[in-house]
């Protein structure tokens, strides 16, 4: 497996201290099933054009410049040197502005991650940074520039090395006491019955290989079926038995005996989708010429990510 490109080159700094490190991507982004825009009459793909309403024509992208709207309708414009130059004069530093424990940020605030590795000397003191969080206990927080934008961040020591976690800032995270929630009163065998339920349900940690994206799956199933020639429609799904289960305590304890997480999952099912034989095109997309009959999704296990 090839190694991994850096995104950037930064310095980590605090006090005198200043550790060189390469930043790299921590996530793959996610290949999702899409579908193009065709033109209905012949099958062929359109494409989009940048449009003036000013000139009332298409402009092609060597004609497009970059501007920012200071008033309403006008615009200061610059040149592409000079967004270089904006961003070439942001400090390529992480700046730590203080210590504090692990477990102190609230996950709702994260964001993006990132892998920071050791740069050209930055081996031991690296190193020693990422050992003396382990051992305290604790993670750094600091702020960081990149593209113009300036972040905050929670730095911690992971398994392998450093990770950056970008974070959002207050005004990007929406109070949760906005939704107005009620609070009833729960009675204490309920509480205890929810409690056993949870322990029945609870495992030794999360394992992300356990999940796959069984929607896709099913999509791709479907698209498969139609490329070799058959016409899906969509079934309604049975309805469970056992699904209209109201009173609380009572739904607890067919949780318990069994019945409930069948329901639960029954629920949870996608919906069937009907093959049914339609005319072979003579002409089209060859994604696969086997037969693929949509697979029932698996029972996920362990924790629900």
């Amino acid at each position: 497996m090839a190694a991994p490109r850096s995104i950037a080159s930064l310095t980590i700094s605090f006090g005198l201290v200043a550790i060189p490190v390469r930043l790299f991507s921590a996530q793959e982004s996610r290949s999702g099933v899409s579908f193009n825009m065709l033109h209905k009459d012949c099958g062929a793909r359109v494409r989009q054009q940048l449009y003036c309403p000013a000139h009332q024509a298409v402009v092609e992208r060597l004609d497009i410049v970059k501007g920012y709207e200071f008033e309403k309708d006008k615009y200061v414009v610059f040149s592409p040197d000079e967004l270089k130059t904006l961003e070439e004069t942001a400090r390529h530093t992480i700046d730590i502005v203080s210590f504090l424990p692990q477990d102190a940020i609230d996950p709702i605030y994260f964001d993006k991650a990132y892998y920071l590795g050791p740069d050209k000397r930055g081996a031991k003191p690296y190193q020693l940074l990422a050992e003396a969080m382990t051992d305290s206990g604790t993670c750094a927080l600091a702020t960081w520039v990149m593209k113009g934008t300036q972040y905050v961040a929670q730095l911690r020591a992971g398994p392998e090395g450093l990770i950056l976690q970008q974070l959002l800032y207050a005004d990007e995270v929406r109070p949760q006491s906005a939704l107005g929630i009620e609070k009833p009163e729960v009675q204490p065998a309920e509480l205890q019955l929810a409690q056993q339920l949870i322990e029945q349900y609870r495992v030794a940690g999360y394992d992300p290989a356990a999940f796959k994206d069984e929607e896709k799956e099913r999509v791709l199933a479907a698209i498969d079926q139609k490329i070799a020639g058959k016409k899906i429609t969509l079934q309604p799904a049975a309805q469970p038995e056992g699904a209209d289960i109201i009173d609380l305590v009572d739904a607890l304890r067919a949780s318990l005996k069994g019945r409930g997480p069948a329901v639960v999952r029954a629920k949870a099912e996608p919906e069937p989708i009907a093959v049914t034989a339609a005319p072979r095109q003579r002409k089209g997309p060859k994604r696969s010429t086997a037969t693929v009959t949509p697979a029932t999704p698996a029972r996920k296990t362990g924790t629900r990510k």
